[in-house]
């Protein structure tokens, strides 16, 4: 049986895993490191998804309206 765990690995290379695992003597493993965004690269990133699912309703005539009393030279 297959089994994933999730686990950070530090800048020496050792393995944490998050969670204790129960095994029934030697196995093996596989490791997938998945790169870690930095973190101005994960902020840009959920502007950009934000921005496109919130402009949906941004460009519809009833928030033009509803912001309307916040525009006075409208």
């Amino acid at each position: 049986m297959m089994r994933s765990y999730e686990a950070e690995i530090d800048a020496s290379g050792r393995i944490q895993l998050s969670e204790p695992v129960q095994i029934r003597g030697p196995c093996h493993a596989v490791v997938t490191v998945l790169e870690s965004p930095s973190e101005d690269e994960t902020d840009k990133m959920l502007l950009r998804f934000s921005e496109r699912s919130l402009s949906q309703d941004w460009e519809k005539p009833e928030e033009d309206e509803a912001w309307a009393h916040l525009q006075p030279d409208r």
